[in-house]
């Protein structure tokens, strides 16, 4: 079940007794919560009939008497239970066995429908072996949030700008997407990051205004990753300036430089082993397979790869290493190293 299934049976009032919400996508979470709160939960009777329990605190005891209290003066009575450690897939969830596995999973069996009972797992994955998943999927729900993908990312994006009356276009949204990583399989940005940004442009935008590329690029917040990756590209035009430009920002928001030319030298050698598989025939999942990326990454590898030969990215990485030695034995400043870098990047290879 996904959330919009889950805020379809909100409407309807066809809800279940016991529910599980789990994925990495709090943002999502949180607001189907609200929405089923609003729906039965009167503000002021929300100490009395809304109950949040976190799941180190779990024990079994302490679920009965959320649960076996009758809702005061509202139809429904919504319990949530945050974070359950025998729920909970990660590896290193503590106190697992605080609660009874097979005293609660037979106690969800017998809910009445006054209750609604919803565990949250902030987690991609949740143990399916517990007895206590096996009953509320007998029972009840398990009600998936994951991130937002293709469609459903760029019309939330569209809507949140629209709700704070603000235009982007459908090309703008794609590149903001790009700039923010958000579908970067390794990033751990969310949707509360991505509203953050927004919330940040549209403070800027007046109302009705146009969010434009360059507004973009000013205001929103750059991993390391995307700093580099438009750096090389700025190089890879010889675009100097702006390639300065780039460094200084990233220099200035105090990253090791250290870190920063680790960062280059990753990408000219992803991008060059790239090259080199290529030249030898290799398809491109025979590539994808052999260097060990994300496909993501890979596509933003192989795109750039374009914009240099093997000479160019070989000659590179020489500058790089020239460059570590002059940081690491304090031949030069470190700044400088990096600015005589960026040049002969821009202007040798």
């Amino acid at each position: 079940m996904n959330n919009g299934q889950f805020i379809d049976s909100i409407k309807t009032r066809e809800l279940k007794p016991v529910y599980l919400f789990y994925g990495e996508e709090q943002y999502i979470m949180d607001y189907t919560l609200k929405l089923l709160k609003e729906e039965f939960i009167q503000e002021s009777l929300e100490t009395l009939n809304y109950i949040v329990i976190e799941g180190e605190e779990a024990s079994f005891d302490k679920v009965l008497n959320a649960c076996e209290t009758l809702p005061f003066m509202s139809e429904k009575k919504i319990v949530i239970i945050k974070e359950l450690p025998v729920l909970n897939n990660k590896k290193d969830s503590q106190n697992a066995e605080i609660v009874d596995n097979s005293t609660l999973a037979e106690y969800l069996l017998k809910l009445d429908n006054y209750l609604i009972l919803i565990f949250t797992i902030k987690n991609k994955e949740v143990n399916k072996s517990n007895a206590i998943y096996k009953s509320i999927n007998k029972v009840g729900d398990i009600v998936e949030f994951h991130r937002l993908k293709g469609k459903d990312l760029s019309n939330w994006i569209e809507n949140r700008f629209k709700a704070y009356k603000r235009k982007i276009s459908n090309a703008n949204i794609n590149y903001l997407i790009q700039q923010s990583q958000y579908n970067d399989p390794n990033s751990e940005k969310t949707l509360y990051d991505l509203e953050n940004e927004i919330i940040k442009i549209c403070n800027y935008v007046q109302v009705n205004g146009e969010v434009t590329k360059d507004i973009i690029d000013n205001l929103m917040a750059k991993t390391l990753e995307m700093n580099v990756f438009n750096l090389l590209n700025e190089i890879s035009n010889k675009r100097g300036e702006n390639a300065m430009r780039i460094f200084s920002e990233m220099y200035m928001s105090n990253r090791p430089v250290l870190f920063i030319l680790h960062m280059i030298v990753r990408q000219l050698r992803n991008m060059l082993q790239y090259k080199i598989y290529k030249s030898k025939g290799y398809s491109k999942r025979e590539t994808l397979e052999k260097m060990k990326l994300s496909e993501f990454e890979f596509n933003k590898v192989a795109n750039q790869s374009n914009n240099f030969t093997i000479t160019q990215l070989e000659n590179a990485m020489k500058y790089c290493l020239h460059a570590d030695e002059a940081i690491k034995f304090n031949y030069t400043d470190e700044r400088l190293a990096m600015e005589m870098l960026i040049t002969q990047l821009c202007f040798k290879i």
